[in-house]
């Protein structure tokens, strides 16, 4: 449902490079899970294309019988790795911050699994009102009609297809794997080249909503 002056507003964030260079930490944690392992992982490489579940990523490391088993591990090892080299992203705060001036609810919605993803947030001082991990693309769409969100902000070409999926505004960010162009191709409303222009966004976004 859109939001107008008769319905809270409900922001969905992705969390890997919208609101959180997450890349240092990953790339530690796959360098640390090649090591153990004996696997060849470029973690160059994966660090260029965030935002598909861990699964997928790791298919292209470890045959299939092993690929949850090492998921599992390496969801232990990031706990030891991934937090400490993590930052929020340029204007991540100051977005967040917008929401609630506006007496909104912020719900972060993302691929990454739910227990470090909270940790995440707890790590770089960002507080959400709700929080769902392990989707992507369609089922991130699901999660933003349970919560009622009626504006979704991610870098992916997936986060947009989640926006589209559950009829919310689309507010691409060009801070992770893809540009500008990309991201209006896919669909998005708007682009913004980080969320520092997020809140004067926002503020002009919540002016044109109808009345009544």
């Amino acid at each position: 449902m859109p939001a107008t002056p008769d319905v809270p507003l409900t922001v969905g964030f992705d969390l890997d490079m919208t609101l959180l260079d997450t890349r240092p930490g990953i790339r530690a944690t796959y360098l640390a899970l090649a090591a153990e392992t004996g696997a060849h992982i470029d973690a160059d490489l994966v660090v260029t294309r965030l935002g598909p579940p861990l699964l997928d990523e790791l298919r292209n490391w470890f045959p299939a019988e092993r690929v949850q088993a090492v998921a599992d591990r390496y969801r232990v090892l990031y706990r030891d790795l991934a937090f400490a080299p993590t930052v929020a992203l340029p204007g991540a705060h100051a977005a967040i911050d917008a929401v609630r001036a506006h007496d909104g609810r912020v719900v972060v919605i993302t691929g990454k699994y739910e227990p470090n993803a909270r940790l995440h947030l707890e790590h770089a001082g960002l507080h959400a009102d709700a929080l769902v991990g392990d989707l992507w693309a369609e089922t991130k769409g699901v999660a933003l009609r349970e919560h009622g969100a009626s504006v979704y902000v991610g870098d992916h070409l997936g986060d947009i297809r989640g926006a589209r999926h559950a009829d919310a505004v689309a507010v691409g960010v060009a801070t992770g794997p893809y540009g500008a162009e990309d991201l209006l191709a896919a669909g998005a409303d708007v682009v913004l080249a980080d969320l520092t222009g997020f809140p004067e966004w926002l503020a002009g976004h919540l002016a044109a909503r109808p009345v009544g």
